[in-house]
């Protein structure tokens, strides 16, 4: 089977230091969920996983997390086996992907 690109540029896909890791993701979702940007036009994100880690914990949040970016499973299938309803798997997909894009600008700007 031929190698793919990764859907994602995470560093435990990438290998490339500049690339954000699954870690540094996780620590910002929690950062932003303890400390939402209420004044910010993405700050929904951040309530979004407030409510999440705190109806599940962190460790489905981090499983899902690392299932989306580094084993490219879809959003809703990433909660499969978790204690997650699968459109708590899109929210938490489309927060850590967008997390991801601006840990990777911060990382090259």
């Amino acid at each position: 089977m031929p190698d793919t690109e990764p859907l994602y540029d995470v560093h435990e896909q990438t290998e490339n230091p500049d690339h954000a890791s699954v870690d540094d993701v996780v620590d910002l979702v929690l950062e932003r969920a303890q400390n939402p940007r209420n004044d910010h036009e993405d700050g929904h994100f951040d309530t979004a996983m407030a409510t999440i880690i705190e109806t599940y914990g962190i460790e489905p949040v981090r499983t899902v997390i690392y299932r989306v970016l580094v084993d490219n499973e879809p959003f809703r299938t990433a909660t499969t086996g978790l204690e997650l309803r699968n459109v708590d798997g899109l929210r938490i997909g489309t927060t850590a992907g967008w997390f991801l894009n601006e840990l990777n600008a911060r990382n090259h700007g």
